[in-house]
């Protein structure tokens, strides 16, 4: 596959390539460097050794910075121990830091660098399809604190993103899945043609060797660019949407992830939450039951959650007042009129989103 160049153009333009092969990239966007530190979790432990001596020269060091897997690693902690990292190793602005891994490793690595010295270059290398897709591409980053996920982080921009689908064919299944709940969301928001291509051949969507799942993240980060280009900072008018747009199931999914203490993976919960926001559509007379039909369906063909338990309806209420898009005590939600035709729902009747979560909790 020819590793294709999608431009991000945000604040400050950046590629992103994406292909098998697209690593080999990497060398031209730490040009420069007379240091560079790759950030990645235990379990990617040789590949980021493997990158560390690739990268090291007569004129420039290469340092491993390990931290936990998943969620537990966006801590201030461990925040603080990469600090510590790169002042023992005299980190300067022009040195650059690497995220190898999954999007959690990425939004990590990339609030480090954004807080380093007020910013040092960053690069990010996602290894799972929901890094390459969602958490890598947009200048996000951000650490969880006990009151909520992402509460603390920064808009900062990389310098380039590296998706090497060849990655990808040592995913577990599961992890293939969660990251299809992003792509199937940029399909809702903006792509349909994302929903055809799934709906087609759900078992290629899977597939990380298929030709479909290349088209597929193309597709997803074309959306993610052309939201982030025109709104890096996410707009914040009662009324108007902006890159906002990308959040589609994720006001409700990321209370899910909390009530679940973050053992539920990203992408599960986001399904569930597009579950959500379509019945939220459906009974406020924006959409008809169709397309609610069509966000189970689709969802249920590659795998992933259309309902959540019932009873725990004040807990996920809480969870959302926290949510980063709430306006003072106002809950916004992103919805739909149509495929490819999201809105800003601010403030429903709280009678009406219990009746919501009363149909996807049956």
């Amino acid at each position: 596959m020819t590793v294709q160049r999608l431009l991000v153009d945000a604040e400050r333009p950046y590629d992103v390539a994406v292909g098998a092969g697209a690593l080999d990239n990497l060398p031209e966007f730490v040009d420069g460097a007379s240091r560079v530190a790759i950030v990645h979790p235990a379990t990617l432990s040789r590949p980021a050794e493997s990158i560390r001596k690739r990268l090291m020269t007569d004129t420039r060091e290469a340092h491993c910075i390990e931290v936990p897997d998943g969620e537990v690693a966006k801590t201030s902690e461990v925040a603080a121990f990469c600090w510590s990292v790169l002042g023992q190793t005299g980190f300067t602005r022009s040195d650059v830091i690497i995220g190898l891994g999954g999007g959690s490793t990425t939004d990590l690595a990339g609030f480090v660098a954004a807080t380093w010295l007020r910013g040092v270059p960053y690069v990010s290398v996602p290894t799972s399809l929901l890094g390459m897709v969602d958490a890598a591409v947009g200048g996000k980053t951000g650490i969880n604190t006990d009151a909520g996920k992402n509460l603390v982080g920064a808009f900062y921009e990389p310098r380039g993103v590296l998706c090497d689908t060849s990655v990808l064919a040592s995913l577990p299944d599961n992890e293939m899945r969660s990251g299809l709940a992003e792509v199937i969301k940029c399909g809702f928001i903006a792509d349909p043609r994302i929903l055809d291509l799934i709906e087609s051949d759900p078992a290629a969507a899977l597939d990380a060797s298929s030709s479909a799942i290349a088209e597929l993240i193309e597709r997803a980060v074309r959306v993610k660019a052309d939201a982030v280009g025109e709104d890096l900072r996410e707009a914040v008018d009662q009324t108007a949407i902006g890159r906002e747009v990308l959040n589609y199931g994720h006001t409700f999914g990321h209370a899910v992830e909390r009530v679940e203490h973050y053992t539920f993976r990203h992408g599960a919960a986001v399904a569930i939450g597009m579950c959500f926001v379509a019945q939220l559509a459906h009974l406020s007379g924006r959409i008809d039951a169709s397309l609610v039909e069509r966000h189970q369906t689709i969802l249920s063909l590659v795998g992933l959650p259309t309902a959540y338990r019932p009873g725990v309806w004040n807990e996920l209420y809480d969870a959302m007042r926290l949510d980063k898009k709430t306006r003072g005590d106002v809950l916004r939600f992103v919805v739909l009129d149509d495929v490819a035709e999201p809105a800003i729902f601010t403030g429903p009747d709280t009678a009406l989103m219990t009746a919501a979560y009363a149909e996807i909790s049956r």
